[in-house]
């Protein structure tokens, strides 16, 4: 029995985690002894060699925490999983790593900075790891695949690496397979369970040095992100927003209690340089939509603050409102 098998037959065995594999190991000490302990079923042990088999037709790999293609800041974490599986380039689990999380319902303005500051980071030489959820997720994945090259994000899944969640960045999901990595310690063929997501976020948070919180209300997953970074002793930043929305609630919290560290753009990171923004970007289009939040501006302030008059901005608005992207309520606009 080879080495990978033995350690997948324990692990795939009810109640046993990281934690309670290290202290059978101790109690036995080798996986053979442990395996005998088990009193393990024929159908039980066929159950995970099937799993092996058909990660092996979809391409997807095992790395045991004894492998030098084990990520090393998920290795220097107490407790962390015995064996990840992963599908993709594996070359970018080995380069440094920020980690971006928020909410699911970002604001677009908070989505193009969250993109925008991925996109720098991997013109830095640095990979962008999230949890592949839609909104800030999404958006920190999409910033970094901009830029040309086969290892510029790492995706943490809640359910087997093979499992596409949320169905609507299926993809998204699969440019990552091809630019990127998908990791997850869930076995192949896992739908995600809500329990799933907590452990996932413990590993976004260790993956990297850094980590950067972007819109989140207090209770949020990203919130208990940012909690492992810091017990992790990662160094975390947070994007402050209006104190009106609640959405900005925690990053906020974490800049006032002095958990986090400011992050107002790129070269709080890199010392004197920009920015690299797509010229397209330079629209007031957009400048509308950095005006806008939870709180109604009407268009006569709106058009103010771009400097610009009504009639010049009203088609923009109507445009940005058939994408989805502005509504009308209580006679001014608001991000949806």
């Amino acid at each position: 029995m080879n080495e990978l098998l033995e350690k997948l037959l324990i692990l795939r065995t009810p109640k046993i985690g990281p934690v309670k594999y290290a202290t059978l190991l101790k109690q036995f000490g080798c996986d053979g002894a442990i395996i005998e302990s088990l009193n393990l079923t024929d159908d039980f042990k066929d159950s995970v060699k099937r799993e092996i088999e058909m990660a092996h037709d979809l391409g997807i790999e095992y790395i045991m925490d004894t492998d030098s293609r084990y990520p090393i800041g998920l290795l220097n974490v107490k407790n962390h999983p015995v064996v990840i599986s992963a599908r993709g380039n594996l070359n970018t689990l080995k380069k440094k790593s920020v980690s971006i999380v928020g909410t699911r319902h970002s604001t677009a303005s908070g989505m193009n900075f969250v993109s925008d500051l991925a996109t720098a980071f991997v013109e830095h030489g640095f990979v962008v790891t999230s949890g592949m959820a839609i909104g800030t997720d999404t958006a920190a994945h999409m910033g970094a695949l901009k830029v040309n090259g086969d290892s510029q994000t790492i995706a943490v899944l809640a359910g087997g690496v093979d499992n596409i969640w949320p169905l609507e960045n299926e993809s998204l999901y699969y440019e990552i397979m091809e630019r990127g990595v998908l990791i997850s310690e869930m076995p192949v063929g896992t739908n995600p369970v809500a329990s799933n997501f907590i452990q996932r976020n413990h590993w976004v948070a260790a993956l990297s040095d850094s980590l950067i919180i972007s819109e989140a209300d207090m209770k949020s997953g990203s919130m208990t992100t940012a909690r492992f970074a810091k017990e992790y002793g990662k160094q975390v930043f947070a994007v402050p927003g209006h104190p009106c929305d609640p959405r900005s609630t925690g990053p906020n919290y974490l800049i006032k209690s002095g958990d986090a560290t400011l992050c107002m753009s790129i070269e709080d990171f890199f010392d004197n340089e920009k920015v690299k923004i797509d010229e397209k970007k330079h629209v007031y289009k957009n400048d509308i939509l950095d005006k806008l939040g939870m709180i109604p501006v009407s268009e006569s302030v709106l058009a103010n603050l771009v400097k610009k008059t009504v009639s010049e901005i009203k088609a923009d608005l109507v445009v940005l409102e058939l994408q989805g992207l502005i509504r009308k309520q209580d006679g001014g606009y608001v991000l949806n």
